[in-house]
Formats: C-alpha cells, sequence, structure tokens
C-alpha cells in the first residue's frame, strides 16, 4: 500500500461507515422512534402509579400513541413507527381492559418481544438471519448478500444473535416480574429496558457491518443492465438502418 492508497482506503471506510449508520437511523426510527416507542407505556406507569386508575392509564396511553400518529401525518414523515406504537398499545389496551388486570397492558408487547427473539435465532439457524431481511432493501442489497456476499451475511447473523440474545435477556427479566411484581414494578422496569438494550443492539448490528463488505447495489445493477439492454437494441436498430440504407443504395444502381 502507497502512501496515496491509504486515504482512499479511509475515506471509503469513513463513507461506508456513514451510509450504515444511516441506514440504521432509518431502519429503527432514530431518536423519535425511540420517544414513540417509550412515551405511552412511561405515560401508563406513571398515571396508573399515581391513581391506580386502569381505564384512565390506558385511555391516556391509546391517545398520545394516536396523538404521535397525527403529527406524522401532519409533517408528512414516515408513519411505520408510530403505527406500530399504536397497534402495541390498543392491544395492550384490550387485553388489560378485558381481564381487569392492569399489567395485562405490558403483556402483549412481552410476547412480541419474546417472539421476535426467537425469530432472530431461529432465521439465523436457519441461514436466513432476520437483520438481513430487515436491513437488506434499506442498503438497497435486498437479498444479494445471501449468495454473493458471504462476508455480509456473516455480519447479518452475528447482528441477528446480538437482538435475539439481547430481546431473551430482556424477556428473562421481565416474565418473572409479571409474576412476581406488581404492575407499577413491572411498568418501570419495562421502561427502564426499553432504551439500554435497544441501543446496545443497535450499536452492536454497527459494529458488525461497519466491518462488512460492502452491500452490493442491486437496483444499480438493474438499472445498468437495462441501459445496457436499450443501447444493444439501439445499436441493432442503428445497424439494420445502415443495412437497410446500403441495400437501397444497391438496388437503385442496379
Amino acid at each position: 500500500m502507497t502512501s496515496l492508497d491509504k486515504p482512499t482506503e479511509d475515506t471509503q471506510a469513513d463513507d461506508a461507515r456513514a451510509v450504515t449508520e444511516a441506514a440504521l437511523f432509518e431502519a429503527f426510527g432514530g431518536v423519535r422512534g425511540m420517544v414513540e416507542t417509550v412515551l405511552p407505556g412511561l405515560l401508563f406507569v406513571t398515571i396508573f402509579t399515581i391513581n391506580k386508575d386502569l381505564h384512565l392509564s390506558a385511555i391516556a396511553a391509546l391517545v398520545v400513541s394516536l396523538l404521535l400518529v397525527v403529527v406524522r401525518l401532519v409533517m408528512r414523515d414516515t408513519v411505520k413507527h408510530a403505527f406500530s406504537g399504536v397497534f402495541g398499545v390498543a392491544f395492550g389496551v384490550v387485553f388489560a381492559m378485558m381481564t381487569g388486570n392492569a399489567k395485562n397492558f405490558y403483556l402483549p408487547g412481552m410476547l412480541y418481544t419474546l417472539g421476535l427473539g426467537l425469530a432472530y435465532v431461529i432465521t439465523t439457524l436457519a441461514g436466513v438471519p432476520l437483520m438481513g431481511l430487515i436491513l437488506g432493501p434499506v442498503f438497497k442489497e435486498n437479498l444479494s448478500w445471501r449468495t454473493r456476499n458471504p462476508g455480509r451475511k456473516k455480519a447479518y447473523a452475528k447482528a441477528s444473535y446480538a437482538w435475539g440474545g439481547i430481546l431473551l435477556a430482556k424477556c428473562a427479566i421481565l416474565f418473572p416480574l409479571y409474576w412476581w411484581a406488581d404492575t407499577a414494578q413491572l411498568g418501570w422496569v419495562l421502561v427502564a429496558l426499553k432504551i439500554p438494550p435497544f441501543l446496545l443492539a443497535v450499536w452492536l448490528t454497527w459494529v458488525f457491518l461497519a466491518k462488512a463488505p460492502a452491500p452490493i447495489d442491486v437496483f444499480a445493477e438493474m438499472e445498468a443492465e437495462e441501459k445496457a439492454e436499450e443501447e444493444r437494441k439501439a445499436a441493432q436498430a442503428a445497424e439494420r438502418a445502415e443495412q437497410g440504407e446500403a441495400a437501397g443504395g444497391r438496388h437503385k444502381r442496379a
């Protein structure tokens, strides 16, 4: 490596890290996504801790979830993270109201976390890590990492195992509390475990992907193939036109 090569490689590495950061930020919602994830549960447990009113706590959590969606719509921003929050809160409200047990407000989210943690592990064991399925379209590589980019598949496998392990560890804490702790205790622990494990998982994903080979942009490849095909057809049409003109000229001379 010459002295001229190193700055170029360093620049490419920095660009790859920046692209990875931007993709993760987009995929997981960034700061606003974290707020939308935490706020309804925080409001529920705060109100319930103060007055033990299940209905008021549940309605307040649902209303703030809907307001977050409205804000997204007004700002013409993506609503997938806010909508997922609404559905999670709505299921929690239904469970809690039907059973009359405030702790059941958290049960759907806990079951979802358990299922997601298992999905990360099982899909990775099956050779199709879930993190690759989630981030592949974001990086414009789709499923090219499965067969054409083994280093990237390995990084997705590591990231999926990290997410699965962190989510399952979180469940190992929360489910015993669901049975043994009261609603307020469970709620505050759950709120406290929202952001730190999430940030740890995202950071580990960034570490693995930043060291992985660059993604293969399959969309750019498709565009290049389409352009090459158009150029080939144009060249064939031009060749046929030239052949037609030459044949016409020979006919006139004859």
